[in-house]
């Protein structure tokens, strides 16, 4: 019946929105290679890293930079909704400028570990580079491109091609017994947030859920409070900071998505329940609402979201920020039909019209190159990777410095 419940919402929404350690195998440069690299299982802990190739199959070149189809107005769903995935094919380019000395780029990718709800095809990529290769995590389930100019190229260049299928993830309570999470990620996925106070978001989220004992329902209540106590920030950078000792301390909680989000995950960290965010980007139109979608250049679409773990259940999927964007963005009022079925929906919900990248927390780029000198600097951690980052004898500088660093992405839906 509560499955009957919450299909039956999202109908109704439709209807009223119509709308640690990182290594990698340096290889000489060469033109686009395709290949397909073995299947590797990787133990928890490993690190694995590979020359020039393509993962799975190599999908057919298309045309990079067209416009993504828009995703068609679903009236009525099934009581079982059927597998329907979708294929994007994700091209990057990347150039760096006023620089000097050896340049190298760090570019985060899609998570290569398949899932219900996302299926990375493979890679391919070109360039002027000396040398290039992908860096595996699998503890933090991050894929990453390395590359490295040598000193006096004036122009550097990269261009990364990605297929990447998706479909709609649902989050089912009447199916339980679910394959337990490894120990050590959930271990992993407890830790306190770098710099906050756990004392403080604990006392926050124990007011949050109350005398709730039901680990579904805690997740629930911390969402809601998240939801009606922060407010989104439209003029912070990016999908923000993730500095959440400052809203903390501020006793204000506004932000971006990754801010939101990154308090989702503390406060329920600080009651023992494992949770993380999952940084990627969108990559096409929305059919919720238009500010849920991608809007112009996409290499400013990044997107934050979240998700906890129950026992029995496995991993939720959540989104407050997106209805704290929805609010502000469609100008939804308290008592808005359309803000109540949202709520609703995006709590056990993602519409995968975004790419997941990685849950990765406090990346130490330092290591992706061993004992390779780096500059001044450049042994400090970032809060996560979702943005390209480069390196040269000038420092460190990601996307955000399009003066130094350009990065355009265009995104092209090729069927589903």
């Amino acid at each position: 019946m509560k499955r009957r419940r919450f299909l039956a919402a999202t109908a109704i929404f439709s209807l009223l929105a119509s709308t640690p350690a990182v290594a990698v195998n340096k290889v000489a440069a060469r033109k686009p290679a395709v290949r397909t690299a073995p299947k590797t299982t990787a133990r928890p802990g490993q690190k694995l890293a590979y020359k020039n190739n393509a993962r799975k199959s190599p999908a057919k070149p298309l045309a990079a930079g067209s416009e993504a189809q828009p995703v068609r107005t679903a009236l009525t769903l099934p009581e079982e909704p059927p597998e329907q995935w979708r294929t994007y094919e994700i091209t990057s380019q990347i150039s760096v400028q006023k620089v000097r000395g050896r340049v190298r780029v760090w570019l985060p990718l899609a998570q290569y570990k398949d899932s219900v709800w996302q299926r990375s095809l493979g890679h391919r990529w070109d360039g002027n580079f000396e040398t290039a290769g992908i860096y595996r995590d699998p503890t933090a389930e991050m894929e990453v491109f390395v590359a490295e100019w040598k000193e006096g190229v004036a122009n550097p260049q990269l261009r990364m091609v990605s297929q990447v299928a998706t479909q709609d993830r649902h989050f089912d309570i009447t199916r339980r017994n679910v394959a337990a999470e490894r120990t050590a990620v959930l271990r992993s996925c407890l830790q306190p947030l770098n710099g906050v106070s756990e004392e403080a978001l604990r006392h926050l989220a124990e007011r949050a859920v109350g005398r709730v004992k039901d680990p579904v329902a805690q997740g629930k209540a911390i969402y809601d409070w998240v939801v009606d106590n922060t407010v989104r920030d439209p003029l912070g950078s990016g999908c923000g900071t993730g500095n959440i000792a400052a809203m903390i301390e501020g006793g204000r909680f506004s932000g971006k998505s990754a801010d939101i989000a990154l308090l989702f995950v503390g406060l329920c960290r600080s009651i023992g329940m494992p949770a993380r965010p999952v940084f990627g980007l969108r990559v096409d139109s929305s059919r919720l609402f238009s500010s849920l979608g991608r809007s112009g250049e996409l290499a400013q679409s990044q997107h934050c979201r979240a998700e906890f773990y129950a026992p029995g259940y496995g991993w939720i999927p959540v989104d407050p920020s997106d209805v704290r964007t929805a609010i502000a963005e469609e100008h939804l009022g308290p008592a808005d039909a359309k803000l109540a079925v949202l709520r609703k929906l995006l709590f056990g919900f993602w519409e995968m019209n975004w790419i997941g990248f990685n849950a990765a927390q406090d990346v130490s780029l330092r290591d992706a190159f061993g004992d390779t000198p780096l500059p001044r600097g450049a042994g400090a951690s970032l809060p996560f990777l979702v943005y390209p980052q480069a390196e040269s004898a000038d420092g460190r500088f990601s996307s955000l410095d399009g003066d130094r660093l350009g990065y355009r992405v265009a995104a092209r839906r090729i069927n589903g």
